[in-house]
């Protein structure tokens, strides 16, 4: 009697399934990385397991594929905590701003937000978070009036939009990547400019007298620093690890190679703020004699001497130590509201009242983007009036 053909065994579509002698079934296929992919688990019927086949070709042909490794590890950090850690800790940031995420993170953000899974973070939960005063004040303290009766010091409580900026564009940024990674579908960080703060402090640059009154009002061994601040709009950490090596008084030029900042106490000395950061400055001639004078009296010893060292050591000048005469000075000299960063200011409208154009003042201010540049372009008090003169002029020749 003729036995019968036996069935053909079907063929899967794509994939391999296999029983295994338990009864589960096991599923696997060739990935676009030609590499061979199991899933991280068995399946009790077959069914279950052509299923997880079809999801992963779906998620190959929508271009969303990643190794089921890597998105079983991803998917272990269901919190925003969990993932926040780790984002911060790969990421490559200078110690300055990697210690302001890190008080973000613990101050602002994770307090509130750090035990919710990520899924669960909507566009109103971002929303009552941004909204909640109570984040967004310091408390500080304020000394009593000539005229009060008081002579106990007062608290009051301010705003602070420019941390509560900050804090939304972080929180920004690390849900931005758990799209990238895949573990949320889209952004709720859907407010319209809520990472851009309006400028606290209104910037009035110093005038000519203002600076003499200033520089006139502070010990000697100060004077230099405020001078380059100004003339070279140079930033406060550029100066305090300004060496002798880095002036070329020869050919008019300083050496901007380095930076100095405190993070957590400890000095910091690293590279400047941006690439941009790395130039030279050319001296306004008139400052040469002075500068001179000045290494020459207080400057540290040898080429790698500091400009401006501490009174009583070799180390950095301290934060603390210039402040407490720094401002006596402002306010002998009738600017109270002065900071030292504002001269920084004076000194690009003054190099843009010369005719610099926007690219020479990128460059002399150490700035990578036109932007940048710009927020440091003041109206000085008389330029308005002087633009009207030079029109009138105009006028006056065509007549």
């Amino acid at each position: 009697m003729p036995q019968k053909p036996k069935p053909r065994k079907q063929r899967e579509g794509w994939g391999r399934v296999r029983k295994l002698p338990s009864g589960r079934f096991q599923a696997s296929y060739q990935g676009p990385d030609l590499a061979v992919h199991n899933a991280s688990t068995t399946f009790q019927t077959m069914t279950d397991a052509r299923g997880w086949l079809t999801v992963e070709r779906q998620l190959i042909d929508a271009g969303k594929w990643s190794p089921p490794k890597v998105r079983a590890s991803v998917s272990r950090a269901e919190t925003l905590r969990a993932y926040a850690e780790p984002w911060l800790t790969a990421r490559d940031l200078k110690p300055r701003t990697r210690d302001l995420y890190r008080r973000l993170l613990d101050q602002k953000i994770l307090p509130q937000l750090g035990d919710m899974p990520l899924k669960a973070i909507s566009p109103l939960t971002v929303r009552e978070w941004h909204a909640n005063e109570g984040l967004w004040t310091r408390t500080v303290v304020v000394k009593p009036g000539p005229d009060e009766q008081t002579t106990k010091p007062k608290t009051k409580t301010l705003p602070t939009p420019t941390r509560r900026a900050h804090s939304y564009a972080l929180l920004r940024t690390i849900l931005g990547s758990a799209v990238t990674d895949g573990l949320i579908a889209s952004n709720p960080c859907v407010l319209r400019g809520a990472g851009q703060s309006k400028r606290e402090h209104k910037i009035q640059p110093a005038s000519a007298a203002e600076l003499d009154a200033l520089i006139a009002a502070l010990p000697e061994r100060y004077g230099c620093i405020v001078l380059l601040a100004t003339w070279c709009a140079m930033r406060w950490g550029e100066l305090v690890e300004l060496r002798r090596k880095d002036l070329d008084l020869k050919n008019g030029k300083v050496r901007v190679r380095r930076s100095a900042q405190v993070v957590n106490g400890q000095v910091v000395v690293g590279p400047p703020k941006s690439d941009a950061g790395v130039r030279d400055i050319a001296i306004p001639p008139h400052l040469i004699p002075v500068i001179r004078a000045h290494v020459d009296r207080f400057g540290g010893w040898g080429r790698d001497g500091l400009v401006f060292p501490a009174a009583q050591s070799e180390q950095q000048l301290a934060h603390g130590t210039f402040f407490k005469t720094w401002d006596a000075a402002r306010t002998a000299a009738g600017r109270p509201d002065l900071r030292f960063h504002d001269l920084r200011h004076t000194g690009a409208v003054m190099a843009a009242q010369t005719g610099a154009t926007l690219a020479e003042l990128m460059g002399r201010l150490g700035h990578s983007t036109p932007a940048m540049a710009i927020r440091y372009q003041h109206v000085a008090q008389d330029r308005d009036a002087e633009i009207a003169r030079r029109l009138s002029e105009m006028a006056g020749a065509q007549a």
